[in-house]
């Protein structure tokens, strides 16, 4: 497996690289395929006497989906204990689900008449959670009382829309390692997100495909 290690305002010395390779030992039991690791090292220095840190970043690519984990400590060689150790941890995840697959061949099962899943514990939001969710009904901080005003940055991505099912999503939500995963159901062409339970248990949250308001009245007119 190749591996590519870069440093972002902190040099890379020979000892650094050496135990790298020692420790992505257990990363390659674990992904026979991989072709090859990036690991990516940042030093971040703050001001008002606060501890400069150490970000390591690990990034596997083969084959199938990309697999990343990430760690943060004010030694770099502990941080990548660290993103490692969460790696690892997802790639056994990975494992174990795909032994637990080929023992269960069948896998889930949507049933369109009653609009469950089977064979995984999946259940569909309920009709006030998709209300909710598409009428966008959170409290919102009003900027007029200055005084209890409190300003929230909020961090915008946008991915381009990947149709899969529910369970590829669940495969791939465990691989990158987060909480939940944003995709399009095959099934139903319903924008959707998986998100982890307890254990190994999942919900599933879709957005039902309707005309938008100013559509309906037109419509309607």
């Amino acid at each position: 497996m190749e591996t590519s290690i870069v440093g972002v305002g902190v040099g890379i010395t020979d000892r650094f690289r050496t135990v790298v390779e020692e420790k992505i030992a257990r990363v390659q039991q674990l992904a026979a395929k991989a072709q090859r690791l990036d690991v990516k090292v940042t030093h971040r220095a703050y001001r008002g006497g606060r501890v400069p840190d150490e970000t390591v970043e690990l990034t596997l690519v083969g084959k199938g989906p990309v697999v990343r984990a990430e760690a943060v400590d004010g030694d770099k060689f502990v941080a990548l204990d660290l993103a490692v150790d969460k790696m690892a941890e997802q790639l056994r995840r990975a494992k174990e689900k795909r032994v637990d697959g080929r023992q269960h061949p069948r896998g889930a099962r949507f049933e369109k008449g009653s609009g469950s899943l089977e064979g995984i514990d999946v259940q569909p939001a309920s009709a006030d959670v998709l209300q909710a969710v598409a009428t966008g009904a959170v409290p919102i901080q009003s900027s007029e009382d200055e005084e209890d005003y409190s300003p929230v940055v909020i961090r915008t991505k946008n991915f381009d829309p990947e149709w899969m099912t529910v369970e590829e999503a669940v495969d791939r939500m465990e691989l990158v390692g987060h909480d939940f995963f944003l995709f399009v159901d095959a099934r139903t062409d319903h924008p959707s997100v998986v998100y982890r339970r307890k254990g190994w248990d999942y919900g599933v949250i879709s957005l039902t495909t309707q005309a938008a308001p100013e559509e309906e009245e037109s419509l309607a007119s």
